[in-house]
């Protein structure tokens, strides 16, 4: 087993050197919606992923992208294809359990958090792992080639144009996001394996808005605008001619902010099963999806999530009135439904409503 460890550590070394620079999550300016929504699937990934709508060139591939490069890397079986954790069968391959169960000795690495972009035009069989027939019959064995879901277990799987994505393609991807597996069938033969990942989609509303019925199952939905700001967008033109210009450099004075989110993640990944959220706060919650005529109870189970994700992140144990305030137009607004002659915008109608539950003052902006 040690070789292999050693054979491994020799390979990450190889990799950090010829790994390309990736911007850092801590520089990114603006864009507070997004990036909270983002730490705060990655802190719980059962809130169930993130759905980004926003202009063109703001930012979304490169904050996704900084996230999972920022994430600590994670334990794994050298050899497995579906990145199984060594020790939580929970997150094992069928088999691998089967392995650790009869005592034998699994090869141990470590590699970082899986980032796995889903490409436009990607075919059922590429997302999903094919099942070579021919080789079953002929030789007995289950021949099976992973697919991308196989790749982005107990990482971020992002699909960028989401709304341009067959439907049938993101029903496949959002009942393995929700299950935690991927089960693939052909000609009488069924393979399976974990397929636990955050999933993270992004779109353009001038090209077309998902179907209520898919857009409901992503846990939260964060808008994003095109910075109106001459000064913030002309720091933020500033940083990525620094950045491109001289990648190193520019990396090394984000080390420490770097580093020190780093921790913070992992701390509240750690103290996340002991925050609690009092009954009172609990049922004011469903109370707002109930006058929002939220249908089903995925707003109300996200909305809880979020909120203890983000009491976590902040390192307290108890959720308050402000931690549901910052999530619970991220976990709603997606979930109302649209009615075309309204032109109230859905995040303020949300707040509002949130705000009359919660005997809360209206701000005096008025937003």
């Amino acid at each position: 087993m040690s070789s292999t460890v050693v054979t491994t550590e020799n390979a990450k070394s190889t990799a950090s050197v010829t790994r390309r620079a990736v911007f850092p999550f801590t520089a990114i300016v603006g864009q507070e919606e997004m990036k909270l929504a983002l730490l705060l699937n990655v802190i719980d990934p059962k809130i169930g992923g993130v759905m980004i709508m926003g202009d063109r060139g703001t930012g979304k591939s490169t904050t996704i992208r900084a996230l999972a490069d920022l994430l600590p890397e994670i334990d794994i079986v050298a050899d497995d294809p579906f990145n199984s954790h060594p020790d939580d069968p929970e997150l094992m391959s069928d088999e691998v359990r089967e392995r650790v169960f009869n005592q034998q000795s699994v090869p141990l690495g470590r590699k970082k958090v899986p980032m796995v972009d889903l490409p436009l035009g990607a075919t059922e069989d590429r997302v999903c792992g094919t099942i070579d027939i021919e080789k079953a019959l002929a030789e007995g064995v289950k021949a099976f080639e992973p697919g991308l879901l196989a790749k982005a277990n107990r990482g971020i799987l992002y699909v960028d144009e989401v709304n341009l994505l067959d439907d049938h393609l993101v029903d496949v991807l959002l009942d393995s996001a929700a299950s935690g597996w991927n089960t693939v069938e052909r000609e009488g033969i069924s393979i399976r394996h974990p397929a636990r990942f955050v999933l993270v989609g992004s779109g353009n509303p001038e090209e077309g808005e998902l179907r209520p019925q898919l857009l409901d199952r992503f846990g939260m939905h964060a808008e994003i605008r095109t910075v109106k700001e001459p000064n913030l967008r002309v720091k933020i033109v500033e940083q990525r001619t620094d950045f491109d210009r001289a990648p190193k450099e520019f990396l090394a004075q984000y080390v420490s902010d770097q580093e020190k989110l780093q921790q913070t993640i992992l701390e509240a990944q750690q103290r996340l099963s002991s925050v609690e959220i009092n009954y009172d706060f609990r049922v004011k919650i469903s109370q707002v999806c109930a006058e929002l005529d939220v249908d089903g109870l995925r707003g109300d189970i996200v909305t809880n999530r979020a909120a203890k994700a983000l009491a976590a992140f902040e390192g307290r144990t108890e959720v308050t009135v402000e931690d549901i305030g910052r999530v619970i137009t991220l976990c709603l607004r997606h979930r109302l439904r649209k009615d075309p002659l309204e032109s109230i915008d859905s995040g303020y109608k949300v707040q509002k409503v949130f705000r009359q539950v919660f005997g809360l003052p209206e701000p005096e902006d008025g937003n």
